[in-house]
């Protein structure tokens, strides 16, 4: 399998009407999963400031034939055209998402050296909100100070389904984030959860990005060193 994140630009009203139009398999033929949600700056805010105009989709796709389908004639793919948008070879999982099962499969090797792109995923228990948000401002204010981190974005479903979206310069560059090298802020959310989980189900996804197409606030963040492509299937 593959995957894809879009991120698109479209108007609150437009914005509005795209999220009732998850693609499903049965619309979309070589479909796994897709979420459809809206975003927010990743910041130190404690409640982050969402973003309706703007859109992101985060897909699965069995190969890239079924993902060049989608892109030359579902008719959400044109309403993301003018975004940005990438391919993603998964290489590693963290956590579990029922919908995703089988993903990674057999990792891959991934070079320190490469850029990287990382998801997560959960879905909030709602009891635990206060404690989710104050560790994750936290955790983002790090990244934010990190000139490592290329872009990212908060991604959001109201009521429950909570993420984020990163790409960094190498994946060394993003473990050194993970492991505390510049703070330990992340680290220690990331122990908040292990020892009360935030969410009913989550899950930590590491990918390769390639082909990026597109513009994400005015530049393709990943134009001058995109690995090659990844295989196939």
């Amino acid at each position: 399998m593959i995957a894809s994140f879009h991120l698109a630009d479209v108007g609150k009203l437009a914005g509005a009407r795209l999220l009732r139009r998850t693609p499903t398999p049965n619309d979309a033929t070589g479909l796994r999963y897709a979420a459809l949600m809206t975003t927010a700056p990743i910041s130190e805010r404690l409640l982050p400031r969402l973003d309706p105009g703007r859109v992101a989709l985060f897909a699965a796709w069995e190969d890239d034939a079924a993902l060049d389908r989608f892109l030359a004639a579902h008719p959400l793919a044109e309403a993301l055209r003018g975004g940005w948008r990438t391919r993603l070879q998964p290489t590693h999982i963290f956590g579990g998402w029922p919908p995703l099962d089988g993903l990674v499969g057999n990792e891959p090797p991934m070079r320190d050296d490469e850029p990287a792109a990382a998801l997560t995923i959960g879905r909030l228990r709602l009891s635990q909100a206060p404690r989710f948000l104050k560790a994750g401002a936290a955790a983002e204010r790090l990244a934010t100070n990190d000139r490592a981190m290329l872009r990212g974005t908060g991604l959001a479903r109201p009521p429950a389904l909570v993420g984020t979206f990163s790409l960094w310069q190498t994946k060394a560059a993003m473990r050194a984030y993970a492991d505390g090298a510049a703070g330990a802020e992340h680290r220690e959310a990331i122990q908040a959860h292990a020892e009360r989980p935030f969410h009913h189900a989550s899950a930590f996804i590491r990918f390769r990005p390639y082909d990026a197409q597109g513009e994400w606030d005015g530049e393709n963040p990943l134009a001058d060193d995109q690995p090659a492509p990844a295989p196939l299937g």
